[in-house]
């Protein structure tokens, strides 16, 4: 077979496994009896192939709270590393994944590359914590996702700790580190506003984020005219509309409505994906939104208000990851937020990275991240920049 043919044909396999993988199966499917029952309890497991260093993966479904505060599945997977857990059980890192998109089939559980994903995974399974890795609502199990909605986030992330607890080989440990980017850095801290009330029994020990939503208005204001700006506002505007019945219509062009419904539907888990995305988005160059700041309009000033992460309670320690060249969360917001961060009493670590980008910030701050999460877990003092 000539060498074209042959790349054409592997690069038609990837496609064909693509497909098989985002396609949902029976297993997220469930009746609305069996999402009553307490947050963070396992509906079904199911193991699957490919952890790193003998890790077992359990695919999850399990119970969470909606933001109507009713009962509601969520997916997921959960990495134990091999052994037995020590006394008081294995410590827990729960994973808050980056945008993978709105859609149900968009869940990275589904994704081929899940284990790629997760910064730090092979460190995390030979230092022996289990990985706990939400899809988050909707994404997964059917929609639609709230999408950089914090409370529906956070309340995924720890149920997904209670579940990960209580799988064989975990021993039931209580004490967790989040490490979010971007999306996951939003959902991130939004756990820990959250964690103290919602999830007593548990013992959060730190925060890490690289690159994290913090302000949403001025990430919907001023990212507007950049491809990845028009894209996270296009996302954000049509959950928003699904969630909280925010009109689209109200701000958007209507020759822009396909466009946003396609990349709706497209979901990202790598650079080909980006770039299919690059392409949809060229009509929202033409024709996007009829008001300049939507931040300015009701409801949208007061939700994107509300999803804005605050102060947090200070004796959560807290690291942050940003490199200089993001064009998408831009370095000064990081800083006014650890600022305000470090007026709340947080110890914040805030590292900055020169010449990195929103996509690489997460690779670029894993040595960082897990040299502050060890010493979390082994009880050393946090460090703390807001002296500086």
């Amino acid at each position: 077979m000539p060498v074209a043919l042959r790349l054409l044909f592997g690069v038609l396999c990837v496609l064909a496994a693509m497909d098989t993988a985002n396609a949902q199966s029976e297993f997220y499917r469930a009746s609305l009896s069996e999402a009553a029952g307490a947050p963070g309890t396992l509906v079904r497991q199911e193991v699957i192939d490919g952890a790193p260093l003998g890790a077992t993966t359990y695919r999850v479904l399990y119970r969470s709270t909606g933001l109507d505060n009713k009962p509601i599945l969520v997916s997921g997977v959960v990495l134990v590393p091999p052994g037995d857990p020590p006394p008081g059980g294995r410590p827990i890192v729960a994973w808050a994944h980056p945008t993978s998109g709105v859609v149900p089939r968009c869940a990275p559980s589904l994704a081929i590359f899940l284990f790629e994903q997760i910064q730090g995974l092979r460190s995390f399974v030979r230092d022996g914590y289990v990985v706990a890795a939400t899809d988050y609502p909707g994404l997964g199990t059917p929609g639609p996702h709230p999408y950089l909605v914090g409370f529906s986030e956070a309340r995924a992330v720890i149920d997904s700790v209670r579940v990960a607890a209580t799988l064989p080989g975990a021993g039931g440990g209580k004490k967790f580190v989040t490490w979010g980017h971007s999306q996951g850095g939003h959902a991130a801290l939004f756990t820990g506003i959250i964690a103290k009330s919602y999830a007593p029994e548990l013992d959060l020990l730190g925060i890490a984020a690289a690159a994290p939503a913090t302000d949403l208005t001025t990430l919907m204001n001023e990212d507007i005219d950049s491809v990845g700006g028009k894209n996270i506002t296009a996302m954000t505007l049509w959950s928003w509309q699904r969630v909280f019945d925010a009109r689209m219509d109200r701000v958007v062009d209507p020759r822009a409505m396909p466009a946003i419904n396609q990349l709706a539907e497209e979901c990202i888990e790598g650079p080909f994906d980006l770039r299919r995305r690059q392409l949809t988005e060229q009509p929202l160059e033409q024709y996007f939104l009829t008001t300049k700041h939507p931040s300015d309009l009701e409801p949208w000033h007061t939700l994107l208000a509300q999803n804005s992460p605050g102060a947090l309670p200070p004796e959560i320690p807290v690291f942050l990851a940003q490199g200089t060249d993001d064009v998408i969360i831009h370095p000064d917001v990081t800083k006014a937020y650890a600022a305000t961060l470090c007026k709340a009493g947080s110890h914040v670590q805030l590292l900055s990275m020169p010449n990195i980008g929103h996509g690489r910030a997460a690779q670029a701050s894993t040595q960082a991240m897990l040299e502050w999460t060890s010493d979390r877990f082994g009880g050393k003092p946090a460090l703390d920049d807001c002296s500086r």
